[in-house]
């Protein structure tokens, strides 16, 4: 038999803006070393100075597109004028699947099966 579900624990909420701060500055700071070794970087490894570029690029993009993404995932019915939660309003959320409403009873309710 199996054990009942455990409730799901808070979310805790924090700036996630600030991991993705720290890490273009630690790129950063990791590009200006390498610029600073000029003539002491082999050219085999001449490559790190576009990994630099590369991980500065994507921090400033994170760090620019982390609220949005997050205003985005706070909406709700209350903002698309959806009184009623149906998902008529939230686009393309109304094409969801119909619940299983015979979940638990046994019976099988995969589509195409007798």
């Amino acid at each position: 038999m199996r054990k009942p579900r455990q409730p799901d624990p808070d979310v805790h909420e924090s700036d996630y803006r600030v991991p993705a701060a720290i890490g273009t500055l630690a790129w950063t700071a990791a590009l200006v070393l390498l610029l600073a070794m000029d003539e002491g970087l082999p050219e085999s490894e001449q490559w790190w100075i576009g990994v630099c570029l590369t991980g500065i690029a994507l921090g400033v993009f994170g760090f620019l597109y982390i609220p949005r993404l997050l205003r985005s995932r706070g909406e709700g019915p209350e903002q698309t004028g959806d009184t009623e939660g149906t998902g008529a309003g939230t686009g393309g959320a109304a094409h969801r699947a119909p619940r299983d409403t015979t979940a638990g009873t046994g019976e099988d309710t995969a589509p195409g099966r007798p």
